[in-house]
């Protein structure tokens, strides 16, 4: 490190078990082929003679990224799709070998109220300090939306922010290559002008980075801001003083070259409405799944549990408490007669089940005892009330 800058860096990215470490965590994570439609399979076995190759090229600067791979995904709760970059494996273990080394450099540097991407912080971490903030009266919520803000980043800011720190110039010619990798979507191939592709191994580190000033700007200023990647909140103790934040981040993207989505920001009164952050809903002392959230959950207990289904009672259950329980271990932290509701859903649709088999009418439904909630429980059905209660008590015992 130099004058505030590191340099040298290229050697540490192509050493050889730094790309051993590397390829292990791609292959580790499966995911699809890239335009070169080499499978993580494919690569594995022939890993050493494919890292070695990796190696020679970074050591001597012949190493050039293939295009991204595009492909367009649904959006959960919704009908809309969402563009996913998907690099070859060989360009994946090499920005995932470029990360292990870069990733500490700025992360020291990153404001301690950003969880997203980060190691050691979660979802969970950032929700438990917006709880800490509405029990101390910031209640007054600016909920704030980025217009496609990993679409249209600009390279050139960012590669600013990168250089601030890195004076290693071949390793910010890496970082150029991949911000400046073509995208092939079907037959159609383009080099876009802006952004970091979806799915890059490289992308969150950066989107994080481009973000890293409005933390500490919103910190220096008293703004309790709490940040999950591009989703982020700014909880104030009075309506002025969150119109007077929303105007500082206004200020911040038209600086930062950003586009602040005029139907998704707006101020929040949280007593009174509800806001959504990370999958949740709050409003007042309540907590429960955004309505996208609750929807797919709802679609999901549909899906398993139709009326006409071959399979046994048990191996039905079985299959809804492996994504219940999933799910709990994610919303746990919602207000406790949501899962009653969960349950009784589900309990209503086994029933209906049950009643179909058996050839009784359904009308009776509501009035039968035959198959009481001890009935499932017995089956192995796992309450999700059950399980919140658990997770309270658990709760308690640890203060």
């Amino acid at each position: 490190m130099r004058g505030g800058k590191w340099h040298a860096l290229i050697d540490k990215v192509y050493r050889e078990l730094n790309l051993f470490v590397s390829a292990r965590k791609v292959v580790g994570k499966k995911g699809a082929a890239g335009v070169d439609r080499q499978s993580t399979e494919d690569f594995s076995e022939q890993e050493i003679a494919e890292i070695k190759q990796l190696c020679e090229q970074l050591r001597t600067d012949t190493y050039r990224p293939q295009a991204v791979r595009r492909v367009q995904i649904p959006k959960p709760g919704s009908k809309q799709t969402r563009p996913l970059g998907i690099p070859t494996v060989r360009d994946r273990v090499v920005q995932t070998a470029l990360v292990n080394v870069i990733e500490p450099i700025f992360d020291n540097e990153f404001h301690e109220r950003s969880f997203g991407f980060r190691h050691g912080r979660s979802c969970h971490d950032a929700l438990r300090v917006v709880e800490e903030l509405l029990e101390t009266d910031h209640v007054f919520v600016v909920d704030a939306d980025l217009q496609g803000y990993f679409d249209t980043i600009p390279k050139d800011r960012l590669l600013a922010l990168v250089s601030g720190k890195i004076s290693d110039r071949r390793v910010l010619d890496l970082v150029k290559q991949f911000l400046d990798q073509s995208v092939l979507e079907e037959l159609r191939e383009w080099t876009p002008e802006s952004g970091v592709p979806q799915g890059a191994v490289l992308s969150p580190l950066l989107s994080n980075l481009y973000l890293n000033e409005l933390d500490h700007r919103m910190a220096d200023l008293g703004y309790e801001m709490v940040r999950y990647a591009d989703d982020f909140v700014i909880l104030c103790r009075s309506q002025e003083q969150a119109e007077s934040a929303l105007e500082e981040v206004k200020r911040f993207v038209r600086e930062a070259g950003l586009t602040l989505h005029p139907e998704k920001t707006h101020i929040v009164d949280s007593r009174v409405k509800s806001f959504d952050f990370l999958g949740y809903s709050f409003r007042g002392k309540l907590r429960f799944p955004r309505a996208k959230s609750h929807q797919k959950m709802v679609d999901t207990i549909r899906r398993l549990t139709p009326r006409k289904s071959g399979q046994s009672l048990e191996a039905t259950i079985a299959q809804i408490n492996r994504v219940t329980l999933g799910w709990f271990s994610y919303f746990r932290h919602c207000t406790w007669n949501i899962f009653d509701k969960y349950d009784g859903m589900v309990r209503k649709r086994l029933r209906r089940q049950l009643l179909k088999r058996h050839r009784r009418n359904p009308k009776r439904l509501c009035r039968t005892h035959r198959w009481p909630n001890a009935y499932f429980s017995e089956r192995g059905y796992r309450s999700l009330r059950l399980a919140h209660s658990a997770y309270v008590q658990s709760l308690d015992g640890n203060h």
